[in-house]
């Protein structure tokens, strides 16, 4: 399984199952109930995500990434006149970030850049393929972002940004600004929804991982063992590491809303056995990989090609993703970050 090739992960999807819109209900989206068996096969049953509700028990724990989405693109001017799309990727301090910058030519250092035709910025250095940037008005980052920034929508959303989006490509238990992709397992979720699983004596801890436009990135390489992982910040802190005990002690099961907080978790159990973390992370996580934390998984959709997709592959079985991916497109259910949810068990070894 380690030597599979990046066209292993490729598959058809027609264009129309491509979400371009959130539900008006979160809840009322598909949600795809994956059962492993040892030999690579699977059963699945069609339900809705409301139905969560009963697929989970009150022993379990429902780990959640609180990351808010940040109106991370801006648009503006070089002070030649020519057009600039920018893409905030990291904050780096109040004033200070690191961003995807496109235009016809690429600014020089110390170039000034005028953004929304209000934030004056000056390109400091370049990182690779980012640029780092200082802002330089008075207001924070943060703050001017909230103001005239547009949210992040993904590149396969074909429409501009719409104030709908600003609570939609968000999820209800945001907390903590700083990523630039939404976690999107998680837009499913209602306030009306996490009551319930409160109600029923369900657990929740909460991980952050700010979500980087890398995210969208295609995989460049056939052969995956030389991908260059984007790197993203997480926080795993004694309390998920308390949560997660207590969760394994009274046999529960680790549930992972999104693969976000999978590779939270993942990444903080690199040992062995989860330890509070706080740091950057390129954990790449392929077919072959073998999970310390997670026992199930909540997810969307993923595109072909990606590195999610090989993290549910490397969950569930290569062959069990292959069977529930063609039977999600012949049942027309709808993809990516707008789209339909799976609940996915671990595949047993």
């Amino acid at each position: 399984m380690s030597r599979m090739k990046l066209s292993d992960f490729s598959y058809d999807l027609p264009s129309h199952l491509i979400a371009q819109q959130a539900l008006q209900k979160r809840t009322a989206s598909r949600l795809l109930v994956v059962e492993n068996t040892k030999n690579d096969s699977a059963s699945y049953k069609d339900r809705i995500f409301s139905d969560l509700l009963d697929l989970i028990h009150p022993d379990d724990l429902l780990v959640f990434n609180n990351t808010r989405v940040i109106p991370a693109r801006l648009y503006g001017k070089k002070s030649t006149g020519g057009k600039i799309e920018v893409l905030v990727e990291r904050i780096l301090s109040e004033n200070g970030f690191l961003a995807h910058i496109k235009s016809s030519k690429s600014p020089k250092k110390g170039a000034i850049l005028t953004l929304e035709d209000q934030i004056k910025v000056e390109v400091i250095a370049r990182q690779d393929a980012l640029f780092e940037l200082k802002v330089l008005n008075d207001n924070p980052l943060l703050d001017l972002l909230e103001q005239y920034g547009h949210i992040p929508l993904p590149p396969y959303i074909e429409r501009a940004d719409t104030e709908d989006d600003r609570e939609r490509y968000q999820t209800v238990f945001a907390t903590t600004p700083g990523a630039v992709a939404a976690p999107t397992a998680g837009l499913h979720f209602s306030t009306d929804l996490l009551k319930q699983l409160k109600q029923k004596g369900v657990q929740t801890a909460k991980v952050t991982l700010h979500v980087g436009a890398g995210t969208f990135q295609p995989v460049r390489v056939e052969n995956l063992s030389e991908h260059k992982m984007h790197s993203e910040w997480v926080e795993v802190d004694d309390s998920v590491c308390d949560a997660v005990a207590a969760c394994k002690k009274r046999g529960g099961k680790v549930i992972a809303v999104g693969t976000t907080s999978v590779r939270s978790l993942e990444s903080a159990a690199k040992k062995g056995s989860l330890q509070p973390f706080s740091g950057d992370t390129r954990l790449f996580i392929t077919p072959g990989y073998q999970f310390n934390i997670v026992d199930r998984m909540i997810t969307n959709f993923h595109l072909p090609e990606s590195t999610l997709l090989m993290l549910v592959s490397a969950f569930s079985g290569y062959e069990t993703i292959k069977q529930v991916y063609q039977h999600a497109i012949a049942k027309e259910y709808r993809f990516f970050s707008y789209g339909d949810a799976m609940y996915l068990s671990r595949r047993t070894q």
